[in-house]
């Protein structure tokens, strides 16, 4: 019902979706990159955007918040819960690259999103957990962007991380910064400073 709702959203206020030629295999089991990042608005239309497409976009949170009531509202939305906790002998925590990384080898497809700025506040260098997902994973990084200036959602490619986590960033922004996606808030958003 909440993904429906947020369809039905995205085209009463006019979006489009937008997707280049892009391998349908690269999207079942990959890190979704949602930028830029600056309102909650974002969710809806990425959401409904990837809807659209047969995509089921994940988002990863304490497993904590998945328990009743909360789960009734999270779980649709797309919310899957991160354990972290000790495995097999391991005495220690899981990290959170290493816990969000594991749920794609219990998953037959999954979709994780993960808003590289991690933060819809102004941040001048973006979080690199999600590059350490994908490459820890082994999936593809799959650029997608909500542009509000002309109301389209889509994705500009699914990019195979090298393990160069310098030059990947490089090629990534270049990429977003090639199309130059209008944020909801403007002033909320920078490209990472390190790599523009």
């Amino acid at each position: 019902m909440i993904r429906l709702i947020f369809r039905l959203l995205f085209n009463l206020n006019g979006w489009s979706l937008s997707i280049d030629h892009i391998d349908q295999n690269d999207l079942k089991k990959s890190v979704f990159l949602a930028t830029p990042h600056t309102s909650n608005w974002d969710a809806v239309y990425m959401v409904a955007a990837m809807l659209k497409i047969g995509v089921k976009l994940r988002f990863a949170i304490k497993r904590e918040w998945i328990r009743f009531p909360l789960s009734i509202a999270l779980k649709p939305m797309g919310a899957i819960g991160i354990d972290r906790r000790p495995q097999g002998e391991r005495k220690t925590k899981l990290s959170m690259v290493e816990a969000m990384a594991n749920l794609f080898e219990v998953k037959e497809e999954l979709s994780l999103v993960i808003p590289p700025e991690g933060s819809r506040s102004l941040r001048e260098e973006w979080k690199s957990g999600f590059y350490y997902v994908a490459t820890t994973a082994k999936v593809p990084i799959v650029l997608a962007y909500l542009d509000y200036d002309t109301k389209t959602a889509g994705v500009y490619e699914a990019f195979h991380p090298t393990g160069n986590f310098e030059e990947d960033m490089k090629y990534i922004i270049s990429v977003y910064k090639k199309h130059n996606p209008g944020p909801k808030f403007p002033e909320m958003f920078m490209y990472d400073k390190r790599f523009a």
